[in-house]
């Protein structure tokens, strides 16, 4: 099965193509192709509270184009869904209208505890040590996702502190008393490891050189930020080949990956190829499991 999922974010608009299939007694997704278009919804919807007509435009043209790639690739199942800055526009249903108008994409606008559990989907913890407790943090352009699994449950919430938020100085300072609170309230106990998620996370992590699905230590990510710090945004493009919408914003996603886990204590980070994208495809491969077991 080929199931298509597009997640319209604050920094960028991603379509992934991914095959899922039975192999004896797993399930294995491979992701087919992944296409990013730097739409930067953000920087209007947290400036203005509005996405300008330019980027509503740039945004329905991108739609129907991967409305063309879907169609093509007859897939199984789609799903869209639209996170922080249409969240926040006050045009955001109103253009969510036009792209169903135009492309019969049903958008739908998530609420951060959606968004937390499609990215919890994924569960990469169980790849992992089951002696441990994870911190799942997914920080996007604005807003971050933090699931806690320990204790013997989960918990998740969602905080309006972004990269690109934080980059144009609208991350408000109860945000960060908020995020903190909940942050030492609900992460609690020893050997706990933490799972980011996003393309922030990954440049971060090829940037470190690390090998065989090692984690990031705290002091290594510390370093590597006190290492984009020292190069302008030209240089982290020419020098360390980050996508120029990537580039501006490492430092802020950086800062806010550092800051999550220092309040916590966490030491080490993973970074595996995930996102809400994937989450997505995992949520539609469960609804099309319980249609063939009914």
């Amino acid at each position: 099965m080929i199931f298509a999922t597009i997640d319209v974010g604050s920094n960028a608009i991603r379509l992934l193509l991914t095959d899922v299939r039975a192999a004896d007694d797993d399930v294995v997704f491979e992701r087919m192709t992944l296409l990013r278009i730097p739409i930067r919804l953000g920087e209007d919807a947290f400036s203005r509270g509005k996405i300008s007509d330019d980027k509503a435009e740039m945004l329905i043209k991108t739609m129907c184009g991967f409305r063309e790639i879907i169609d093509g690739f007859h897939v199984t199942d789609s799903m869209a869904c639209a996170t922080s800055a249409l969240r926040e526009a006050k045009n955001g249903p109103k253009i969510v209208k036009q792209i169903k108008k135009k492309t019969g994409i049903d958008l739908q606008i998530i609420d951060g505890k959606k968004e937390a559990k499609l990215i919890y989907a994924n569960h990469i913890e169980k790849n992992f040590d089951p002696r441990y407790s994870y911190l799942y943090i997914d920080v996007g352009g604005g807003s971050t996702e933090i699931t806690f699994v320990g204790n013997g449950e989960r918990k998740s919430r969602s905080f309006n502190v972004g990269c690109i938020r934080l980059k144009e100085g609208f991350v408000r300072k109860d945000a960060w008393k908020e995020m903190d609170k909940w942050l030492k309230k609900t992460v609690r106990g020893d050997n706990i490891v933490g799972i980011g998620s996003g393309g922030n996370i990954r440049s971060l992590y090829l940037l470190s050189n690390k090998i065989n699905h090692e984690p990031l230590e705290y002091d290594e990510l510390k370093k590597l930020c006190g290492m984009l710090r020292n190069h302008t945004v030209e240089e982290r493009i020419t020098e360390l080949g980050l996508k120029p919408d990537r580039a501006d914003v490492i430092v802020p996603a950086c800062c806010i990956y550092l800051h999550i886990l220092k309040v916590c204590g966490v030491q080490t980070i993973h970074a595996p190829i995930i996102g809400l994208s994937d989450g997505m495809v995992h949520e539609l491969y469960a609804k099309h499991k319980k249609k063939f077991l009914e």
